[in-house]
């Protein structure tokens, strides 16, 4: 297994500085505010995703002072439709964490970094590198793919001790110290995009990979069996049946989601486990009134939902348990799921 490459993080330079991803919102800034908004909205996201979403976040929460005044509701609203909003919650309470300890400036180490809320090692890593040079390795699935690859690590890398192994080849990847402060932030963003852009998990490009002649795997003819991978999260699906209550003004009725569970903390259709639990739930007069539409697929990370939409109009006086009627005006505005979103826009 290569571990040592005596100038690997040199090359990644000099191939991000030519051929990597440096025009995008969140570059060409050491603002740790920015460059953790961007961290945070890229985990489990693509780029072309996240650029409107930073965009609006930023004309609304410039700062982490704004962000942290802000309301959850305005947070979750903000982030609705980006997914895993837990996220979301923890960029609240993160903001004002560094608002109340920290002075409304974020700590400069990764170490410090990694103990506010939703900021783990890598992200920690990566705004410290990025943003104040300091030497620490990232390890994201995309470099944590590059970073096999190249030493050629065989190990499942869905046991913790071996990903403690992948952070101690990583770390041995980084440029020297005394290079630290000039070349950090480019070469952690040369392995993001190296995984991202060329490192690819199927069909890599090992023609255009600037280490290609330091990769165990490209060596190995066979590269696409780094990292190895054993446990694999199977995917399951459930079925949900959304009544979708709308009085004669346009507005619908919503509910709040608990703190835990699927769509936690957000604004809702109310949701059931079957059509007849949903119309047990309604006044005896309004069960036929009910048109249940054509189902639908959201798809999770490892569940498929399908979601039954159930339609009434009735009459703004009545109530459907917990809950409140919200005008079109204003749950625009709301933390919603993003099917739920879809299904009021139309």
């Amino acid at each position: 297994m290569a571990t040592e490459k005596s100038d690997f993080a040199t090359r990644v330079v000099r191939w991000q500085a030519q051929h990597g991803r440096n025009n995008l919102p969140w570059q060409n800034t050491r603002d740790p505010y920015r460059v953790w908004l961007s961290e945070i909205m890229l985990q489990q996201t693509q780029v072309v995703t996240v650029k409107s979403y930073f965009k609006r976040f930023l004309e609304r929460c410039p700062d982490v002072a704004s962000l942290a005044a802000a309301s959850q509701d305005e947070v979750l609203g903000l982030w609705s439709g980006l997914g895993y909003y837990s996220r979301a919650r923890n960029l609240h309470r993160c903001a004002q964490q560094v608002m109340e300890c920290h002075g409304g400036v974020f700590p400069r180490d990764a170490a410090t970094l990694a103990t506010l809320p939703g900021i783990g090692p890598s992200t920690a890593a990566a705004i410290a590198s990025l943003c104040f040079s300091e030497r620490v390795a990232i390890l994201d699935a995309n470099v944590k793919r590059v970073v096999a690859r190249v030493c050629g690590f065989d190990g499942d890398v869905s046991v913790a001790a071996n990903t403690r192994v992948l952070w101690e080849l990583a770390t041995a990847l980084l440029p020297a110290r005394d290079r630290a402060l000039k070349e950090m932030a480019r070469y952690t963003q040369g392995m993001m995009d190296l995984g991202a852009m060329v490192c690819t998990p199927k069909d890599p490009k090992c023609s255009q990979c600037p280490v290609q002649q330091d990769c165990v795997a490209c060596k190995s003819a066979d590269p696409q069996r780094f990292p190895v991978r054993s446990r694999r999260v199977k995917r399951s699906s459930a079925s949900v049946w959304l009544l979708w209550a709308k009085s004669p003004c346009g507005a619908v009725w919503l509910t709040k989601r608990p703190a835990s569970g699927i769509w936690a903390g957000l604004h809702c259709l109310p949701v059931f486990d079957s059509e007849a639990d949903l119309r047990q739930s309604l006044p005896p007069d309004l069960v036929d009134r009910v048109q249940c539409e054509a189902a639908f697929v959201h798809v999770l990370t490892h569940k498929d939902l399908h979601l039954h939409p159930c339609r009434i109009e009735a009459s703004s006086e009545l109530q459907f348990g917990l809950g409140r009627w919200v005008a079109a005006e204003d749950w625009i505005g709301l933390g919603l799921p993003a099917p739920v979103r879809k299904l009021l826009e139309r």
